[in-house]
């Protein structure tokens, strides 16, 4: 029992989506998106990821594009007034390439799709923290999980290939198809202590998940006048069957030198991380629409909305734990709502060869409270952001971005999960996130 929370704590790690405006999802495939994020209906160097189809509507020539992004800051829970934390440093490339004729277009992106990069939690989380107060609970006091340590990732990489059709002068279409390739680890380390007993028990997994899926992408473009836009684009479903492949798990096989039977270990409570084991976690699908209007000359504002198909996805759906061990707590079956973003952007031009941005985004990832744990807390935000551009000629342009991500404070589940009796000096945890994120990119058309 003990030793079954400190692997939940671990596991912890790996699925949070520091990044995702939804459930894995991101949104900031380019640099420019943090300056400004409502660009689905914009027309600019940044189009081929968020308004294909707009892309015709671009000067004749071929187009390069390079972006780098560093997003810096933590995750943090909170556990019967101690703070649990991970640093986050993750820089995130990009690429496109696209090709502008009379009537058509082609273009390629490759980069981010989803997830959050990389987080190591030195101290442990609420999930092994919680373990002594549930011992205690039920009369086996002293037990403490100091030293425990998780580290894990959650990245989804895209590659897409796709054409534009103009239709006539207002009117253009396009479609793509895409490969997306996902990677999912988990590294974890529990040490359940007791004063009274010289050794220590032990867990360790170090896990990954990996798939390949596949998926479409269609868009439209409306240019209703020379001032206002209007861009809708579909990215289809992508199925992703998850491969776990453990390097030799390591599970806790007695307690105070007592037998306690099968061993217990991660697996138990994350049977998705178990070697050879296949399981699913779509990137739901995506309906993004916007529309720009040029104020003046110099000046455009956007409107951009992102809505997520999240209850058409599934996502790592499990069975309770036969484990005898784990027999007095409850399944709590992870639920999602369909999930949105409403953001609001402007650019301006001072000058022939500067313009400001800025933009405010908020994201409903439609994660449910029965959702969060260690393993998973897609939280609902506000970001706010900044940025400038600069021409220094007429074939070329730098994109400098930052944006700060402000994020809701939730409660955890807890209190359903290990019920009272026999469970009642176990809190609920708390958990937030801060992030901060920097961009650069320069396009250059030949």
């Amino acid at each position: 029992m003990k030793k079954r929370l400190g692997l939940l704590a671990l596991a912890a790690v790996l699925s949070s989506s520091i990044y995702a405006a939804s459930i894995d999802h991101i949104q900031t495939y380019a640099p420019e998106y943090l300056g400004n994020s409502a660009q689905n209906g914009m027309i600019n160097n940044v189009s081929a990821y968020y308004n294909p189809a707009g892309i015709v509507h671009l000067e004749k020539g071929t187009y390069v594009q390079v972006g780098a992004q560093l997003a810096v800051g933590h995750e943090k829970m909170e556990y019967n007034g101690k703070d649990y934390k991970a640093d986050l440093l993750q820089p995130i490339p990009n690429f496109a390439m696209y090709k502008v004729e009379d009537d058509s277009a082609l273009y390629w992106t490759f980069g981010a799709l989803g997830g959050g990069g990389d987080l190591k939690y030195d101290d442990g989380v609420a999930g092994t923290a919680v373990v002594g107060d549930i011992l205690e609970g039920i009369g086996k006091p002293g037990f403490n999980t100091n030293g425990s340590k998780a580290e894990g990732s959650n990245l989804y990489v895209q590659s897409t290939l796709g054409k534009v059709w103009k239709v006539n002068d207002k009117l253009s279409l396009s479609a793509a198809g895409r490969v997306i390739y996902g990677s999912r680890t988990l590294k974890g380390d529990i040490y359940l202590n007791h004063p009274l007993i010289p050794k220590s028990e032990e867990a360790h997994i170090d896990s990954e998940r990996t798939a390949w899926g596949f998926g479409g992408q269609f868009g439209l473009n409306y240019r209703i006048n020379d001032r206002l836009n209007f861009g809708l684009r579909y990215d289809t479903r992508v199925n992703l069957n998850f491969e776990a492949d453990a390097k030799g798990e390591v599970k806790i096989e007695e307690i105070g030198g007592r037998p306690i039977g099968s061993g217990l270990g991660f697996s138990d409570f994350y049977p998705e991380y178990a070697d050879g084991i296949k399981q699913r976690r779509d990137l739901p699908a995506i309906l993004a629409a916007g529309m720009s209007y040029k104020v003046t000359d110099n000046w455009t504002i956007g409107l951009s909305g992102n809505y997520y198909f999240n209850k058409d996805a599934k996502m790592d759906r499990t069975k309770k734990s036969n484990h005898p061990l784990l027999a007095a707590t409850n399944h709590i079956e992870a639920e999602y709502d369909n999930g949105y973003e409403i953001a609001v952007g402007t650019e301006y031009r001072f000058s022939p060869k500067w313009a400001i941005l800025g933009g405010v985004n908020y994201a409903n990832t439609g994660a449910k409270v029965t959702s969060y744990d260690d393993v998973e807390f897609a939280l609902d935000s506000i970001m706010v952001g900044t940025g400038l551009k600069y021409n220094p000629d007429e074939t070329s342009e730098w994109v400098f971005t930052v944006a700060h991500y402000f994020y809701d404070s939730e409660s955890g589940h807890y209190d359903q999960k290990y019920p009272n009796p026999p469970f009642a000096n176990v809190k609920n945890p708390e958990y937030s996130k801060s992030i901060t994120a920097f961009g650069v990119a320069y396009t250059k058309r030949f």
